[in-house]
């Protein structure tokens, strides 16, 4: 008798890939992930190939969590974030980068709740890109902000930056990389990977640039407090005017170890309210309130949590940086900031199967340079926010695999 169910064992004869939208054919996969996918579940392995740490979330943040859920706070809630949330950031920005671009304080009618850093990006590229245009990129570079351009129908121009002493930015190179088709510069100040931290100076001169041109500027300043000098690394904020077109990324996740509560903000200038607004109806519908709770508590109650993990992250990149050195193979600017390090290892020109060595012959995870774009090859990014303990025994790991 024929049976009405379908036939599961032959192979597919729809063309399921050609049948998507081209757009996502652009959007490359992650050599992070594959890294990661490769060594997944290893026994024994230090994990040090994606950017987070491993501190779980603190029980003030959480405890903000459960009170407010606790509270029946689970329904709908405002597309821009609720109230109370957008003036602590608001109050935050004030106190931590002075004065609005104009004077007076930092106003809640710029900032936008988003579903994490990404969804901040995510929302920025469909603002400033489309179909046809040309987003500059200086890189190594956060691979995320290519998928973001592609999946916005728009591509990616990479700029390379240069390596040295400390990495940065060629503003002559930048200037040429402009065409017709440029919409926007994103700036990711201070660097993933590289812990780059562009300067007062250099922030002008890419400032200056987008005047000219009529450009947007997205600047990615997530770990702009995540410095080993000062309070914050230098921000647009300190140079910028309120009519420059700068649109500004945030998140919890590194400050506060909320990675995967997956809250953040988008700053933007308060005319752009309602297409925000859309942009975040249309995605998301908001982040649940009792998300939002715990950001209030963090944001006010974080300075010394976030000054504890600070003092653990220094500690930590001093172990490595100190460790790799002594063994003379091992290549690399000190980080300034953030908690990668980006180095290359004399003789180790293909990064992504050196990244599958470490993994089997060494117990390491590490990110492949190429992960990273232009410029990226031939490195490999290790994120040090771990125990200082943990650190060393992976120095030690690396060291003695260099010494084989």
């Amino acid at each position: 008798m024929p049976s009405d169910l379908p036939d599961t064992t032959s192979p597919s004869r729809v063309d399921w890939l050609g049948a998507i939208n081209p757009q996502m054919h652009a959007v490359a996969e992650s050599g992070i992930v594959e890294v990661f996918n490769y060594g997944r579940n290893r026994q024994g392995l230090i994990p040090l190939w994606v950017g987070e740490g491993d501190l779980t979330t603190p029980d003030f943040i959480a405890d903000a969590a459960r009170l407010s859920l606790a509270k029946g706070e689970t329904f709908y809630t405002y597309q821009r974030g609720i109230p109370e949330l957008r003036e602590t950031i608001a109050r935050y920005m004030t106190r931590v980068y002075g004065a609005a671009p104009g004077g007076g304080a930092h106003q809640a009618e710029r900032f936008f709740v988003t579903i994490g850093g990404m969804h901040a990006l995510q929302i920025a590229m469909r603002i400033v890109a489309g179909p046809g245009d040309e987003i500059v990129v200086p890189s190594p570079a956060w691979p995320n902000f290519d998928g973001a351009v592609a999946l916005a129908g728009a591509r990616t121009v990479n700029v390379p930056m240069i390596s040295g002493e400390r990495w940065s930015l060629d503003i002559e190179r930048l200037a040429a990389a402009i065409t017709p088709a440029t919409r926007a510069i994103i700036v990711n100040s201070p660097g993933n990977p590289t812990g780059f931290t562009a300067t007062r100076a250099e922030l002008v001169a890419i400032l200056d640039l987008a005047r000219r041109h009529g450009l947007w500027i997205v600047a990615d300043e997530i770990y702009g407090r995540l410095v080993y000098q000062g309070e914050r690394a230098p921000s647009f904020h300190d140079v910028m005017d309120p009519d420059d077109r700068i649109l500004f990324l945030q998140t919890l996740s590194k400050n506060w170890a909320m990675t995967g509560w997956r809250i953040g903000w988008l700053e933007a200038p308060a005319e752009l309210g309602p297409t925000i607004e859309n942009a975040i109806q249309y995605t998301t519908s908001g982040v649940p309130v009792f998300i939002q709770r715990a950001a209030i508590a963090a944001i006010e109650e974080g300075e010394p949590f976030l000054a504890d993990q600070l003092a653990r992250i220094r500690q930590s990149r001093d172990i490595l940086c100190s460790g790799l050195a002594a063994t003379g193979r091992v290549r690399f600017a000190q980080p300034e900031a953030a908690f990668y390090l980006f180095c290359s290892v004399d003789g180790e020109e293909d990064t992504r199967t050196l990244a599958k060595r470490l993994v089997d012959e060494a117990g390491l995870g590490v990110a492949p340079g190429s992960a990273f774009g232009a410029g990226g090859e031939g490195y490999i990014r290790l994120c040090f926010a771990r125990s200082p303990e943990q650190i060393a025994e992976a120095t030690r790991r690396f060291s003695a695999w260099l010494a084989r």
